[in-house]
């Protein structure tokens, strides 16, 4: 941002288009060059933190941190699927799989918690990966994380409305969706229900967000009690 604000206004990318064209012809070049420059631990805790503007303090207790995370773990496909494959495939064995799952999820915990302590920052797995590979790597990470929030809870939001139908009885499973004239038998209908669970659930990430996670810690001690 400093070397871009040196530059007179005719070599700025953004009032002239030439050089915008040479900076674009540079780009494999730079990239090249940053695909796996790493930072060290001190760069990314103070220069990170020093440019985000913003200081984060330290407000949730442990009980708390432990309601984000089995928070997290618990998604829904525990309970889409354990009584399906219980049923129909492994039977009681299936006790074998959630093992198996645990014992994997606690080694990842033990990793993250060793990363926590040395770069204890809020870029997640982005931050880790680019102190301990390079930036390339952490930004495939970061993208794949962020591609997989977007499907996840897309895929989740979808089927929001068919849980909610046997919950009240409803044996009609798109009674709350609607079908829009014109479109192929068996397309999709529009799903009004999953867009105001998925707005809701926007509104709170931005309410914690904007005045912090305190504000959105007892709903989700709620939903985990619940979940459990």
């Amino acid at each position: 941002m400093a070397a871009a604000a040196d530059l007179p206004p005719s070599l700025c990318s953004c009032s002239s288009f030439t050089y915008y064209l040479h900076s674009l012809s540079q780009t494999p070049h730079r990239l090249r060059k940053r695909m796996f420059a790493t930072w060290t631990p001190n760069q990314e805790m103070n220069q990170v933190r020093l440019r985000s503007g913003a200081d984060m303090k330290r407000k949730l207790q442990w009980y708390e941190l432990t309601a984000l995370g089995v928070a997290g773990m618990l998604g829904a496909g525990v309970f889409a699927t354990t009584g399906q494959v219980a049923n129909s495939v492994s039977g009681p064995s299936v006790f074998i799989s959630y093992l198996i799952a645990a014992v994997s999820a606690l080694l990842s915990s033990l990793c993250y918690t060793e990363f926590s302590v040395q770069v204890p920052v809020a870029g997640g797995a982005f931050s880790y990966l680019r102190v301990t590979f390079g930036e390339f790597v952490g930004y495939f990470a970061g993208a794949n994380i962020l591609m997989e929030y977007v499907l996840s809870n897309a895929a989740v939001a979808r089927t929001f409305t068919n849980y909610l139908s046997q919950a009240v009885g409803e044996t009609d499973l798109n009674h709350w969706r609607v079908k829009m004239p014109g479109l192929a038998h068996g397309s999709v209908m529009l799903d009004f229900p999953a867009v105001a669970l998925t707005l809701l659930l926007t509104l709170c990430l931005c309410h914690s967000t904007i005045f912090g996670m305190c504000g959105t810690t007892p709903f989700e001690k709620y939903n985990t009690c619940v979940g459990l």
